[in-house]
């Protein structure tokens, strides 16, 4: 066994980190629920490989991979960061991730640079909503993946429990590959399953024991499932296995290799990140089972030809690489994340963004571990890192040579669907507050400030209330920009049901010239989606060709802002049939405040009424939550339209009025124990209930009053 000492002195004496090929990488994503030891597990990981000299923690505010202000503040982490290792000549990037629902745009990052998955499963808390959600994505992305229960020093905890919960979700390919040694209630060691040896820890080492009675007959289980899943990746094994034959460690281990890569065994380890025990084993097993990049197909498109350009990670292809993330930090300042996916990029090479179309030189490369950046020569295909300062890239973007222009596909983030309407605290922060959430922006795609001027309102779209609980801190706090947010104002329309017949005239006299107006009009239902539709059947030259532009300003400028409750107006048909002008006096500013007069005196007259905007909800559940979602959707005055299986799911579709989804993301969490998500459209606007229109009415009434 490698002795600990000598990671930690190459760690502390500041050596820069060595250019690794592409099959010495290891790219591997951290997921799983929050509060489940991720960033714990990654520090001892990063003590181990010497990284560190000593291990931080959570609670302190010292790990290197939650390092920003908020992260510090809140315990917890918000964003994606790569911690590099250097273990037994092998490179690890680990991707450590945040386990809240809130940040799961910085998840699909990761994970889609990754090519494994260590997911993490307290042993104290079992498996909760983010180990199923960590698995999905997983599967999602065929992304070979590693269990490690941790907690393991709380005596407690009772892994056997979790390795059956474990396969009772997702089947027999759940291994154990070691077990907890425990004795008066520490945890001393582990045992080995291919092995089927014990070993206790003493100090950085680890030394054979004899095994205790109370784990013989679980290991004899594991171990059997284990010789199967292995018998069963060859027909010599197999034979050799019905025939009672036993294996070599060194055939298990390399038929163990095989099914973890193409995902017909899911191997669960154990231990304590935060006594960092399990975890050396953890590392070996990094290396020894999770596959490099160039044993992973990718693909793009070369926009020249249109044809398929298999990259697979080789350095002899022209050279491309995928900005997967990217950071821009007050305090750091902007860096974009890359993973190298062809060839080898040097420093100043000249890439292509085939987004921009646009060339540029990168000038210095960086290896980022949290937020310190040490500049390297060179990046090999599959590896991570970083460059710095070049503004126009984004996450997603694809680089490439002008002479071989190549896209991949864009990450699959997810939509935001929470929203909060916002004014600035300070009148005189509007720009600065503008100029912030667009660097929020570009660092979180899941992130989105929408203007929406036809209600008057600034909007923030976010992943839900923590994500822009925590967005609107970072303003505060990063940026010195506060915001005040509100429930957002709904989209209302107003229209008419029946039509009136009204008469308007303006007349101003105060000395000169005065001001003469007058309009005859008929205002019903367009039957149109259109705010109006505007039409003139004058005779007789009552009112002047002349005005006619007028008269249909007025009732556009209306249309903007109706005289029910102030929200836009839709389907109404404006008629123009009569009326009288001054020869003098008559003007089209008159004509105009005329129309604007009869508008609102003919849309009250017209049976006014609310229209409501309604969306298509789908929301995905699992089997046992489908009662309450539906009760609850009956709450919040919604359709149900149907349900599909999906995935052993149900999506449950239905039309909901859209002002009934305000908070729906944090009671969807509650309700589904945060299993359940939900995505909406919207599909048309519907009649308002007479007690929701009153308030709006009232509300508007009481604003007017107000302004006076």
């Amino acid at each position: 066994m490698v002795v600990i000492a000598k990671y930690i002195a190459i760690g502390s004496g500041g050596m820069p980190m060595k250019v690794y090929t592409t099959d010495k990488i290891r790219n591997v994503v951290i997921l799983g629920h929050g509060g489940a030891g991720k960033t714990t597990l990654t520090e001892a990981m990063a003590y181990l490989a010497g990284l560190v000299p000593r291990q931080g923690k959570v609670e302190d505010g010292n790990t290197l991979s939650d390092y920003t202000k908020e992260e510090i503040r809140r315990k917890i982490s918000i964003s994606t960061s790569v911690i590099p290792l250097e273990w037994e000549d092998y490179k690890i990037n680990i991707l450590d991730t945040p386990g809240f629902f809130g940040f799961a745009g910085e998840v699909e990052e990761a994970v889609s640079v990754a090519d494994g998955a260590i997911i993490v499963v307290s042993g104290k808390a079992g498996i909760e909503a983010g180990t199923e959600r960590a698995w999905d994505l997983c599967e999602k992305y065929h992304l070979p993946r590693i269990f490690f229960v941790t907690d393991m020093d709380d005596d407690k905890v009772s892994y056997r429990q979790v390795i059956e919960d474990l396969t009772t979700m997702f089947g027999k390919k759940i291994a154990p590959f070691n077990m907890p040694l425990r004795e008066n209630g520490q945890l001393t060691g582990y045992i080995n399953v291919i092995q089927q040896k014990a070993f206790r820890y003493d100090k950085h080492d680890a030394v054979e024991t004899d095994m205790p009675d109370y784990s013989e007959d679980y290991l004899g289980q594991y171990h059997s499932n284990l010789m199967e899943a292995v018998a069963e990746t060859s027909e010599e094994f197999l034979d050799r296995y019905l025939d009672g034959d036993t294996f070599s460690e060194q055939e298990i281990r390399a038929a163990v290799r095989l099914t973890i890569q193409d995902g017909s065994i899911v191997p669960v380890g154990s231990g304590s990140g935060l006594l960092a025990r399990g975890v050396y084993t953890l590392l070996d097993d990094i290396v020894k089972y999770m596959p490099s990049a160039d044993n992973r197909k990718m693909s793009g498109i070369n926009i020249r030809t249109n044809e398929i350009f298999e990259a697979d990670f080789d350095i002899l292809k022209p050279k491309t690489a995928f900005v997967f993330k990217t950071i821009v930090d007050p305090f750091l300042g902007r860096y974009s994340l890359i993973k190298v996916r062809s060839g080898v990029i040097k420093t100043d090479d000249l890439m292509y963004d085939s987004r921009t179309d646009k060339e540029f030189k990168i000038g210095k490369l960086y290896i980022l571990t949290g937020n310190k950046a040490v500049e390297v020569p060179e990046i090999h295909a599959g590896d991570l890192g970083a460059l710095a300062k070049i503004p126009d890239l984004a996450t997603s973007d694809t680089l490439s040579t002008r002479s071989t222009p190549i896209m991949y596909a864009k990450i699959d983030m997810p939509v935001p669907y929470t929203s909060l309407r916002w004014k600035a605290v300070h009148k005189s922060d509007v720009d600065k507050i503008a100029q912030s959430m667009a660097k929020l922006m570009a660092e979180d795609p899941t992130f989105k400030a929408v203007n929406d001027a036809e209600n008057q309102q600034s909007l923030i779209f976010g992943m839900g209330d923590l994500h822009l609980e925590t967005i609107q801190s970072r303003l505060e706090h990063d940026y010195k920009a506060p915001i005040e947010v509100d429930r957002p104002r709904v989209a209302f329309r107003e229209t008419i049901q029946k039509t009136a017949d009204v008469e308007a005239k303006y007349k101003k006299q105060n000395g000169g010239h005065g001001q003469y107006g007058h309009v005859k009009m008929r205002f019903g239902p367009s039957g149109t989606n259109d705010p109006y539709v505007f039409t003139e059947e004058v005779v007789g030259g009552a009112v002047p060709k002349n005005f006619f532009p007028a008269v249909e300003k007025g009732i556009a400028a209306c249309c903007k802002a109706g005289p029910l409750a102030g929200y836009p107006v839709v389907g109404v048909k404006a008629t123009l049939y009569d009326g009288s002008y001054h020869p003098v006096d008559s003007s089209e500013m008159a004509f105009m405040t005329a129309a604007q007069m009869a508008f609102k005196k003919g849309f009250l007259e017209a049976s006014p009424v609310l229209l409501e905007p309604i969306v298509d909800l789908k929301v995905t559940v699992p089997d046992a939550y489908t009662g309450d979602i539906m009760g609850d959707l009956n709450k919040r005055r919604g359709r149900v339209l149907g349900m599909t299986p999906q995935n052993g799911k149900q999506v449950i579709e239905a039309e909901v009025p859209e002002m009934e989804l305000y908070g729906y993301c944090t009671a969807l969490r509650s309700m589904t124990g945060g299993r359940g998500l939900y995505e909406y459209h919207f599909v048309r606007y519907e009649k308002t209930p007479a007690d929701i229109q009153s308030k709006e009415v009232a509300a508007h009434a009481e604003s007017a009053k107000k302004k006076v």
